[in-house]
């Protein structure tokens, strides 16, 4: 059936074995093996792809699209049982950037985006832990966050524009719209005026209750952003606020316009091992209020780890940076004979002078030191900070790749929980934790009370397999209970998808079926993700082998 595809199609169409197996995993701990791998080569490959399976959905059901990039998605939403759509190999292109603003494809790799950002001073700042892996399709799709998130915001923030391929396989630019637009849209007799109608309905029928669902935290990846497209006070009505964290299944993202900051060329960062977790709720305002860069934390597992798994680095360092930075952390092994901290905050900040980052530390070091800190260290430059960022984004491929028999698992990987309620949250979540015997560490962005926590656990034992549902169950409800959010950045795919409807109850979690199918009737985009995601499918391809 492929060879009618291919009669349209310019880029490769493969159905190795290698390919469908390589394809059959992302960064999650699903498994879904796809029937071919295809690599578009411009957007009428796209396109036809996209009629291909329209043409073909009747006779075969299971016929779907789902895109790709980098297959760093720790939810399950790059991967597919039909024709995974891979966005690396040719839309990769880099096609302007300037002092505010860039044009890119969504299969750039964001360390070389980054690269070219940099000789223009700017700098797209809602990047991921797994900067140096993930692409700028990637991070749009699954609206990403990261480290700088509690200064700049997420990736929806810097979305501008964007080019998709939609339902009916034509390609449109989406981008903000003003009342008298948006009308001109909605009166077109076609599939994309049908769209804009169809939504801006729904979203102006059900107005107060869908803003009254937004969730109440700084930052969030579930569901569809509803409340953020129409705006009455404003009179915007913007669609890249659904497209945005919306992971590939209401349509093929193939271009993107960003917004970009400048950058701030000086970095310090002040460290601070805490003893005491009780004093959070006292902490994270004080840090809060003088606006650093990051507010980024680690547990005491993730130190350990990183201590015991150290010369691993020398790969990604060098051997002479990686001798220099060993002999750093020789203050930092001297300073545990104080006592073992339960939690390494750090606390970033960026400027111009290094006069400036130093006053910086200073304060906020005279604003902790009655804050029964254990130690404090200030790093007034990257270089010397460096050891701790490594700690900190490394901490998933240690485990990953270094901790035998056992398997990262990411299924309580990225709750939000307002700051203010951490005292109170933090000891109830490592109770969870130690219930269920995972071996697990936790980093997050501490401003804003976003963390990941990644269990080890051997996945081929059903005993194993046994716990993942009743303690999501436990760290979800204690999530929402404290007023939260199951994602911040990580997104729903497989694994969170299944439990929107605890968050959001079943009349907003409906309005979101309903946009779904608005703009995906044919169910051809990304099936079983999100919204449509369903526990018993999701645990029923748990991958068994590794």
């Amino acid at each position: 059936m492929l060879d009618e595809l291919r009669t349209n199609f310019k880029g490769e169409i493969d159905t190795s074995e290698d390919a469908l197996e390589a394809y059959s995993h992302d960064a999650s701990l699903f498994e879904l093996r796809p029937t071919a791998v295809l690599h578009p080569k411009d957007s009428t490959d796209v396109q036809a792809t996209v009629r291909y399976v329209l043409k073909h959905k009747k006779q075969h059901p299971d016929l779907s699209i789902t895109p790709r990039s980098a297959g760093t998605d720790m939810s399950g939403g790059a991967i597919n049982t039909s024709l995974i759509l891979d966005m690396t190999s040719y839309f990769n292109k880099v096609i302007v950037i300037t002092k505010t603003s860039a044009e890119v494809q969504p299969g750039v790799f964001f360390r070389d985006f980054d690269a070219k950002t940099i000789k223009k001073d700017v700098l797209l700042p809602s990047y991921p832990a797994s900067r140096d892996l993930a692409t700028v399709g990637g991070m749009a799709s699954n609206n990403s966050g990261g480290e700088k998130s509690l200064r700049y915001g997420k990736t929806a923030d810097y979305v501008t524009e964007l080019k998709v391929v939609l339902a009916d396989g034509n390609e449109y630019v989406i981008k903000p719209l003003k009342k008298d637009q948006l009308v001109r849209k909605m009166s077109q007799q076609d599939f994309e005026g049908k769209l804009y109608k169809e939504t801006f309905e729904l979203l102006e029928a059900h107005y107060d209750e869908i803003q009254a669902a937004k969730p109440g935290v700084s930052k969030d990846s579930t569901g569809y952003h509803l409340w953020d497209i129409w705006n009455r006070e404003t009179g915007v009505f913007d669609l890249t606020k659904l497209f945005v964290g919306a992971q590939g299944t209401l349509g093929i993202i193939t271009d993107i316009h960003f917004r970009l900051v400048p950058r701030e060329p000086l970095s310090g960062v002040l460290v601070c091992y805490m003893k005491d977790v009780s004093k959070l709720g006292a902490v994270i305002p004080k840090v809060v209020a003088e606006h650093p860069a990051t507010f980024e934390s680690f547990d005491d597992n993730t130190m350990w780890l990183s201590f015991r798994f150290f010369p691993s680095f020398i790969k990604k360092l060098g051997l002479k940076l990686w001798l220099k930075t060993a002999i750093q952390l020789i203050p930092d092994a001297l300073a545990l004979s104080r006592g073992i901290p339960k939690l390494i905050l750090m606390i970033e900040f960026t400027g111009h002078s290094q006069e400036d980052i130093d006053a910086k530390l200073d304060r906020m070091a005279d604003i902790l030191k009655n804050d029964h800190m254990l130690y404090v260290e200030k790093d007034n430059t990257l270089e010397k900070s460096k050891k701790f960022w490594l700690m900190r984004r490394e901490s998933f491929n240690l485990l990953r790749s270094k901790v035998h028999d056992k398997h990262t698992a990411p299924f309580i990987d990225d709750f939000v929980v307002p700051p203010q309620h951490m005292p109170e949250f933090w000891p109830r979540i490592r109770k969870i934790i130690k219930k269920y015997k995972l071996l697990a560490t936790i980093a997050g962005h501490m401003g804003d009370g976003n963390f990941h926590v990644i269990p080890l656990m051997k996945i081929e034992d059903p005993k194993e397999r046994r716990k993942l549902q009743p303690a999501m169950k436990e760290v979800n409800n204690l999530v929402l209970k404290y007023g939260g959010s199951i994602s911040g950045e990580h997104n729903d795919g497989l694994v969170r998808g299944p439990w929107l409807e605890a968050m959001y109850g079943p009349k907003v979690l409906g309005y979101m079926k309903k946009v779904k199918h608005i703009f995906d009737p044919e169910n051809i985009f990304n099936p079983r993700k999100k919204t449509d995601a369903d526990w018993d499918y999701s645990f029923s391809h748990i991958r068994k082998h590794f």
